[in-house]
């Protein structure tokens, strides 16, 4: 029996996806529905590109409702901890870049929730997985394209 990965998330997280799911499955399926009855009154479909492109749709609803369901299945919810004396899902870790000097202030996530633009990193990055239960004042080495970027943890919340 093959172990079906587990994707981190947060009971908020897990919400959306939920929320997203209903929707997809009452008001967008219906919604797609209705644009194939529509395409299919047009008449021949051998050269109806309305109900060809309606069916392309419901092709990608379908294909997001599975991997929504999936991500449900194999939902691993994760609480965040109050400790802030290590690194960890939920805490917000201030880094100093070594070399430039430069402090950015990230926020651990699973994997489902990361957003780089937004400062949500996830802890199967190689950034992520370097700061985990790391602690205040520890130095980390990420490799990167660029190179091996050095830091050091300024403080966790």
């Amino acid at each position: 029996m093959n172990k079906e990965a587990r994707y981190k998330m947060s009971q908020e997280r897990f919400q959306e996806l939920k929320e997203e799911l209903v929707y997809l499955q009452t008001v967008r399926e219906k919604e797609v529905a209705q644009q194939i009855k529509e395409a299919r009154s047009f008449g021949d479909l051998t050269e109806n590109s309305e109900y060809d492109e309606a069916k392309t749709e419901q092709g990608k609803l379908y294909s997001k409702i599975a991997e929504i369901k999936n991500l449900i299945e194999n939902a691993e919810i994760v609480v965040a901890s109050d400790k802030t004396d290590k690194v960890g899902i939920g805490s917000r870790v201030t880094v100093r870049d070594v070399e430039f000097g430069d402090e950015d202030t990230y926020e651990i996530v699973g994997s489902q929730e990361a957003d780089p633009a937004l400062f949500r990193i996830s802890d199967d990055s190689p950034f992520g997985k370097s700061l985990i239960d790391r602690k205040k004042g520890d130095s980390i080495e990420v490799e990167a394209p660029a190179g091996v970027l050095k830091f050091e943890i300024v403080n966790i919340e």
